[in-house]
């Protein structure tokens, strides 16, 4: 009569298993988060050492340029945000598992690649630069199929132009691809920003959503306003605004729909209390940071017309509506699905501070560019931008690194 064996499964086998349950791979906005603040922290310094030529003299193995920044800031800090928030709120949404475990890593580590890809890689090599355009692009449709499938599964509805918007976005990166390898005879730039628009329709149409109720929650004895049928028409006045940028519309047509955008905006955000959440900092920051599309669209109106830089209207979108949602909803989501009571501390009211003060320089940095006499102080205002912005997101991978490395503290999922 044999005997049954039952032996201890290699050590490799043990290690995978570990690796695969570890709290970070339990829901997207883990690792999403994680890394995207890393990366956040340390893109703009390199960005910066560039532009002040210390990396003139090193051996050319990071091409850092205009074109890397520009892309990395938007399909790699921005999206990386993006597609960890939808996959958590995509749980939530449907009450199906959006990737976890080995599938979660092996998406970040798409990402990851995706970053290696455009740091390393010769954007003038014949091989070296569509391989890096192709496992760059490869990240969005593979992020976005496994959000579509579980929304499709479930029916819902509601919520699949976020993923068509993923799909354009997608789609911009393409074009930017292929701009930069000499396929198409666009600039390269034109298509990161129709994604930075892309990302303000997508932050619009989400924010309109939470913002009121998150208000009307936090800070008692407000009632926002919303009503839905302005609330649409604002949102459809910003993809009109970005589609008529985007495709070189005139002047005439463009000014006008910019300013309409950015006026309804502020209308809206004015019918939602802002004055009475600044005791709350998890509110202000979604308030203002929100407020930077309206700003940003009375100042890409003003660009139409020749009166300012794109480059204001585009940072004001950038740094202060994106980065300034990306750091209040990522610390609002770790602490609300780590367990934690939704309340910021001196560290948190810090970062959001920071950003506000990194976009409101970026953007008078823009504005003083090339007017004479000034030249030091634009200097001083981008120095001041992108310590402000690096410090930030720095202090949230310090802060949250350790809460989105960590199980649940209530014992929950997720």
């Amino acid at each position: 009569m044999s005997l049954l064996h039952i032996d201890e499964p290699p050590a490799a086998v043990q290690a995978a298993t570990h690796f695969q349950h570890h709290p970070l791979w339990r829901l997207g906005f883990r690792p999403f988060y994680l890394a995207a603040a890393l990366f956040a922290a340390l893109a703009v310094p390199l960005w910066m050492a560039r532009l002040a030529g210390w990396l003139d003299g090193m051996p050319a193995a990071l091409h850092v340029g205009v074109g890397w920044h520009m892309h990395e800031m938007v399909f790699g800090v921005a999206v990386a945000v993006i597609v960890g928030f939808l996959y958590t709120a995509g749980r939530n949404w449907t009450g199906l598992w959006t990737p976890t475990g080995g599938k979660l890593a092996a998406i970040v580590l798409l990402w990851l690649a995706g970053r290696a890809a455009m740091l390393l890689a010769d954007p003038a090599h014949p091989v070296q630069a569509p391989w890096a355009a192709l496992l760059d692009v490869a990240f969005l449709p593979v992020a976005a199929w496994p959000l579509w499938r579980v929304m499709r599964q479930c029916g819902n509805r509601r919520n699949y132009f976020l993923v068509g918007l993923l799909a354009l976005m997608a789609l911009a990166n393409a074009v930017y691809h292929a701009a930069s390898l000499g396929w198409l005879a666009v600039g390269p730039g034109r298509a990161v920003q129709a994604a930075i628009l892309l990302i303000v329709v997508m932050e619009s149409a989400i924010g309109t959503r939470v913002i009121p109720m998150f208000t009307r929650n936090g800070a008692p004895g407000t009632a926002p306003v919303s009503h839905a049928r302005t609330d649409q028409v604002s949102i459809g006045l910003l993809a009109a605004t970005g589609l008529a940028w985007t495709v070189g519309a005139p002047a005439w047509l463009q000014a006008p729909l910019a300013a309409a955008a950015g006026a309804l905006v502020l209308l809206r955000l004015w019918r939602w209390q802002p004055l009475r959440t600044l005791r709350v900092p998890l509110l202000w920051i979604l308030h203002l940071s929100y407020a930077w599309i309206g700003a940003g669209m009375l100042l890409i109106a003003l660009a139409a017309l020749g009166l300012v830089s794109s480059s204001a209207a585009f940072h004001a979108l950038a740094v202060g509506s994106m980065a300034g949602l990306i750091i209040g909803m990522m610390t609002r989501t770790t602490l609300g699905h780590t367990g934690r009571m939704l309340k910021a501390g001196r560290a948190e009211t810090a970062m959001f501070v920071l950003v506000q003060l990194g976009a409101l320089s970026r953007v008078a940095a823009a504005l003083l560019n090339g007017r004479e006499g000034l030249d030091g102080l634009h200097t001083a205002l981008l120095l001041l931008s992108a310590a402000c912005w690096s410090v930030a997101f720095a202090a949230y991978a310090l802060v949250y690194g350790p809460y989105l490395a960590s199980a649940r503290i209530d014992g929950k999922e997720g």
